[in-house]
C-alpha cells in the first residue's frame, strides 16, 4: 500500500512554525504535502482546536509531527480520523491525565534545567541569556540570538493542560531523541519513547534539532509516512 503523503508540523512553546522551514523544504522535495500549524500556545485546549482545524483540511491520511510541547498537542489532537501516525521530535509524550508540567516535575533534578522564568501576567519566557545554550546550542549564533529575542509568550495553560485521551495508544508513533538536548533530558526522551512504544531514532542535536538538522528530522518523518498503513491506522482510531 502506498505511504502517507500528507504531513502536518506542530511547533512547541516559545517559538512559532517558521522554525520548521528547513524540514518543510526537505519534505516538499520528497513530494509530501506539508502543512505548518501556527498554534497560539495559549492553552492545550486551544492548540488542540487549531491543530484539528488543519487536520480537517487534509485530503487524506496525515502524519502529525510535534516538537517539544507540540508533542502534547499531537497527543491530544492525534485522535483525529485523518491522523495515520505520530512523530515526536525531542517532544513531550504525556498519557491521559498528564501534562507537560507533570512530566517536567519528574525530570532528574541533578541535570540541566530549562531556564524558564517565573510567569508574567500568565505567560512564560526563557531567560534570553541562557536561551542559546539550553534551547539552540547547535544553531548558528546569529539565528539562536534571533530566536531568543523573538520568543513567543507561552501561556501557562499550555504546560498545565491535561491530556484527555492519548493518541499514541491507538496510532503508531515514532520518536527522534536529540542526544544533546538541555531542555528535555535525553534519558527522559528515551523513557517517554519507550513508554509509548515508538519506533526510535537518535541523533546528536540540541532541543532545536528541527532547525539545526532538518534532514535527520525529515528522514524520520519520511520513514513514518512510508511505514504507516493508512487504512489500518484509521481503523484503530
Amino acid at each position: 500500500m502506498a505511504g502517507v503523503r500528507n504531513v502536518a508540523l506542530v511547533h512547541g512553546g516559545f517559538v512559532d512554525g517558521s522554525g520548521w522551514e528547513g524540514v518543510y523544504h526537505v519534505l516538499k522535495q520528497e513530494g509530501f504535502n506539508v502543512s505548518v500549524v501556527q498554534n497560539p500556545t495559549l492553552s492545550l485546549e486551544d492548540d488542540d482546536v487549531v491543530t484539528r482545524r488543519i487536520l480537517d483540511q487534509q485530503d487524506g491520511p496525515t502524519i502529525l509531527v510535534g516538537h517539544s510541547y507540540g508533542g502534547a498537542v499531537i497527543t491530544e489532537a492525534g485522535t483525529h480520523e485523518n491522523v495515520a501516525g505520530l512523530v515526536y521530535i525531542a517532544a513531550f509524550a504525556p498519557d491521559q491525565g498528564e501534562s507537560v508540567g507533570s512530566l517536567i516535575a519528574g525530570f532528574p533534578q541533578d541535570g540541566p534545567q530549562p531556564p524558564i522564568l517565573p510567569p508574567e501576567d500568565g505567560f512564560l519566557f526563557l531567560d534570553r541569556k541562557k536561551f542559546a545554550a539550553s534551547f539552540a546550542a547547535d544553531v548558528a549564533p546569529d539565528l539562536a540570538a534571533f530566536m531568543a529575542d523573538a520568543q513567543v509568550p507561552w501561556g501557562v495553560g499550555g504546560p498545565n493542560g491535561i491530556v484527555s485521551e492519548a493518541a499514541w495508544r491507538s496510532k503508531p508513533s515514532w520518536y527522534l531523541v536529540a542526544s544533546d538536548d538541555h531542555m528535555i533530558p535525553p534519558p527522559a526522551q528515551r523513557t517517554m519513547a519507550e513508554r509509548i512504544g515508538a519506533t526510535v531514532a537518535e541523533t546528536p542535536g540540541s532541543h532545536a534539532v528541527y532547525v539545526s538538522n532538518p534532514t535527520a528530522v525529515a528522514s524520520l518523518i519520511t520513514q513514518a509516512a512510508r511505514s504507516a498503513v493508512a487504512e489500518g491506522a484509521l481503523a484503530r482510531s
